[in-house]
């Protein structure tokens, strides 16, 4: 439960929940070969707007996920594959380290917030490029399952 979640990891676990949808086109990503476990569910994601790379051409499969990039794929998985609408804003400004959230992760983080899937650590911190453990996971897709 404490090891680290990898980005194929999570991308993979995206893909079985929407029931291993037929992959017709390879990913784009030049990191990510054929035959990989991860490698169909990565090029749906793709496919789909859920995931992006690292770059334009890596999408660093092995590398442990961060929280913002976590968010940002579950949030993606709701607004662009499931088609509902982000429901409410949240307040990040309460965080202290709200400023290092990324550009491209703000909106997903205020969302996390908002329908209770991202709490802070309890001092006070968000910790939006620290790495999201298994159990971690676990718990966000336990009530992504609830809400979604």
């Amino acid at each position: 439960p404490d090891g680290k979640l990898t980005r194929g990891m999570l991308v993979t676990t995206l893909y079985r929940l929407a029931g291993e949808p037929e992959v017709t086109e390879p990913t784009t990503f030049q990191d990510v070969s054929e035959g990989r476990y991860f490698s169909d569910a990565i090029a749906w994601a793709e496919d789909v707007g859920i995931a992006k790379g690292i770059t334009e051409k890596l999408f660093a499969p092995d590398h442990a996920i961060t929280r913002e990039q976590a968010v940002t794929f579950l949030y993606r998985y709701v607004t662009e594959y499931l088609k509902q609408a982000p429901a409410g804003d949240g307040d990040l400004t309460g965080f202290t380290d709200a400023a290092s959230i990324s550009l491209y992760a703000r909106e997903a983080m205020s969302w996390a917030t908002a329908t209770g899937l991202l709490e802070g650590y309890g001092d006070g911190a968000i910790g939006p490029k620290n790495p999201v453990t298994r159990a971690q996971m676990a718990k966000f897709l336990a009530i992504l399952d609830t809400k979604f």
